[in-house]
């Protein structure tokens, strides 16, 4: 090491991994430190004194693997006079009573404002560990309930009430009219049609013909690659794995089944195991990034939208002639009509979504069950269908191609998501394909109820007198 190109006798370093401090003194070809991939440490420095502002810094560490590696940077000491402002944390338990108050104190005094509804829960905070840091209060979301909705799936059979947190007035009313207009004409009819989790590394290559090279290996050894991603996790499970070939990159994507938990993590940790035994069993590659924004996470995309991403839900309905009539004020060829019209308009706009409003029910339902919100990003795709019947009725159907729920894990364990997950029977093991086809179910009715709303000319003035809150 040298730092302001001083060099530092090795006495005076130390390698800290992870709780063991070694003197770099003590390190040799004979007697190696072993760092296993992705692992951090920490070199330690000591007896050098350094003034203010940037410091060039060297470090030479020879691998067995990679030969000479050399760092060159640049850094500077931080001034501990200057204190910043922080909001409190306690290193040792953050998730303590008295640790929020602190923190709800210091809120306080900072805003000049006292917290009043923020400090209201109804929960221990130490169940929050995991899923939120500098925990201080919470955001109590107006929560209404739509239904029952009958479904007749393959995982959800039965009635269903919907819990929808939202703050946009209409919502729960539109939802729950087209709830009845599907129970009315039979229920939902829903069945899942792919279920698989997405990370997508990039490796470089010296040019496209290495690039072809490394994909046949990868066809030649997906089973020892399963095996090191299948370790990590007794839940998780490759699928197959897709690659994307451009200029020198070959992108693969990893495709798993994550059990009842939505799986992001999970995934990202499969791969990287099994990207380590690539890494360490090819030779070639210059450089690997274990994302390359190919699996598209919390982004709408048209590769997610083909190949699947979570769950590809379809609910599909027959509503009756009379009952649209009736109750939506609405004629099946109308509906029709404009539907067909719409999805121009939607291909004109380069919309994923040829529907009217799906992201409205799968946020609602999203926060009223812990899901993870930013997922709504990539469950705004829908493919929507309507077709008159010979029996001049109207077929409706609606596909969610990337549409990522859980029922174990993540916020899901949260206690008033949690007991939204439970009213539909929906919370723990074995229950996720069934909550899918629930919000599927939910989609449909609320592409129903806007449709006819917006055909009707119902839209505004159910706006106006639900929706005004100014």
């Amino acid at each position: 090491m040298q730092i302001d190109n001083n060099e530092i006798p090795p006495q005076q370093l130390w390698v800290e991994n992870g709780k063991e401090r070694i003197p770099i003194s003590s390190v040799s070809e004979n007697d190696p430190l072993i760092l296993p991939f992705n692992n951090r440490i920490r070199i330690i420095c000591r007896d050098v004194i350094l003034g203010d502002g940037l410091h060039p810094l060297k470090i030479s560490i020879k691998t067995k693997a990679y030969g000479q590696i050399n760092i060159s940077v640049e850094d500077e000491v931080e001034n501990r006079e200057a204190k910043a402002v922080k909001i409190p944390y306690d290193r040792i338990d953050d998730y303590t009573p008295q640790a929020v108050k602190r923190r709800q104190e210091f809120i306080s005094r900072f805003s000049g404002r006292e917290l009043e509804h923020i400090t209201n829960y109804s929960f221990d905070p130490e169940v929050v560990r995991g899923n939120i840091e500098n925990f201080s209060g919470v955001a109590q979301i107006p929560l209404g309930f739509a239904g029952p909705v009958v479904v007749n799936g393959e995982h959800a059979q039965g009635e269903f009430i919907i819990p929808l947190a939202t703050t946009e007035g209409t919502l729960v009313a539109s939802y729950n009219r087209g709830i009845k207009v599907l129970n009315l004409s039979g229920g939902v009819k829903t069945t899942i049609q792919g279920d698989d989790m997405q990370r997508a590394p990039v490796f470089v290559f010296e040019d496209a013909r290495a690039c072809n090279h490394f994909v046949r290996w990868i066809n030649e050894h997906v089973q020892e690659i399963r095996q090191e991603a299948e370790k990590t996790s007794h839940v998780v499970r490759l699928d197959y794995i897709d690659p994307y070939l451009s200029n020198r990159f070959v992108f693969l994507r990893f495709n798993f089944k994550t059990g009842d938990a939505a799986g992001q993590n999970m995934v990202g940790k499969a791969t990287l195991a099994a990207c380590q035994w690539i890494i360490e069993n090819y030779e070639g590659i210059e450089h690997f990034y274990l994302e390359s924004n190919f699996a598209t996470d919390k982004k709408a995309s048209h590769i997610n939208i083909l190949r699947t991403r979570g769950k590809r839900v379809t609910a599909e309905v027959v509503l009756k002639r009379e009952v649209l009539r009736d109750h939506l004020r609405a004629e099946p060829e109308i509906l029709d009509y404009h539907q067909r019209i719409s999805t121009i308009g939607a291909l004109f706009s380069g919309a994923n979504n040829n529907g009217a409003h799906s992201p409205n029910g799968i946020a609602a339902m999203f926060i009223a069950t812990g899901q993870d919100v930013a997922n709504v990003a990539e469950a705004t795709a829908a493919l929507l269908h309507t077709e008159v019947t010979p029996d001049r009725d109207l077929y409706v159907s609606i596909t969610l191609p990337s549409l990522i729920v859980a029922t174990y894990g993540g916020g899901t364990g949260l206690p008033t998501q949690r007991e939204c997950l439970e009213l539909m029977g929906c919370y723990g093991k074995d229950k996720v394909n069934k909550f899918a086809e629930i919000i599927a179910a939910v989609v449909l009715a609320g592409e129903v109820s806007l449709g006819a709303a917006i055909t009707s000319n119902d839209w505004v003035s159910s706006h106006e007198r639900l929706g005004r809150n100014r």
